[in-house]
């Protein structure tokens, strides 16, 4: 996806977070269904954090420390930085040498996908501790959320030493979508012993753990593979 479309998803996220922000403190007290522990304030609390320390990354090029988010009125903190925030990631120069966790070469157009995606998993954490109905998503950018995970996030975990690489490959798939280097992926190396099948908004919020693929994908081959995978920490 181009760097405007991330940064325009990005805006329409923010709007409707900085709207759930305003809610009154009964129902931002509530918890976080996907984020045990976590209440909606708290949740507001970790994006503000977020939003401070990237819009720092790419201002200076360089790593920084993430700050911490205040003990008591993250919410409206949260609201405080939204709009700076946003500001910043529009001056972004995609093509600008930029620290990130990503593969190289490190830039930071890397910021404008990675915010996008933290603010639609978040917005949809959001909703549900509301009561609200979920933003509907577009294929293109799920697909592309789905390979962030897939190509970006997984690899690094096994970099990592957070999950335990795979015995033999599992492919993930998405039907319906047959451009090049779209719709399959593949976790581990060699030729795939099993394969993970998911209508793609399943498979986008599934490996999040927003939803659980163990029950909606279809799985072929291997399923003691496949399921070993699956309940590895694919994201952080």
């Amino acid at each position: 996806m181009s760097p405007d479309r991330y940064l325009a998803e990005l805006a329409r996220f923010l709007e409707r977070l900085t709207g759930l922000a305003r809610q009154p403190d009964d129902v931002l007290s509530r918890p976080v269904p996907a984020c045990p522990g976590w209440t909606l304030e708290q949740l507001f609390g970790h994006l503000g954090s977020i939003e401070r320390w990237a819009a720092a990354v790419v201002r200076g090029g360089t790593y920084v420390e993430e700050p911490a988010p205040p003990a008591t009125g993250a919410a409206a903190w949260f609201i405080e930085g939204a709009e700076p925030f946003l500001a910043t990631m529009a001056s972004v120069d995609p093509g600008a040498p930029c620290w990130n966790f990503g593969a190289p070469p490190r830039t930071a157009g890397f910021w404008l996908r990675r915010q996008a995606h933290e603010h639609a998993i978040h917005l949809i954490d959001a909703c549900q501790a509301s009561g609200r109905a979920a933003p509907a998503l577009s294929e293109d950018f799920m697909i592309d959320g789905v390979d962030e995970v897939l190509a970006m996030f997984t690899p690094r975990q096994v970099r990592l030493g957070r999950m335990q690489p795979p015995e033999q490959a599992v492919s993930f798939r998405v039907p319906g979508f047959h451009v090049p280097g779209a719709g399959s992926w593949t976790v581990g190396g060699g030729t795939a012993a099993a394969s993970v099948t998911a209508a793609l908004p399943d498979m986008y919020l599934g490996l999040w753990g927003r939803s659980s693929l163990q029950e909606t994908a279809a799985i072929d081959g291997d399923a003691g593979l496949a399921l070993r995978v699956l309940r590895e920490p694919l994201t952080p």
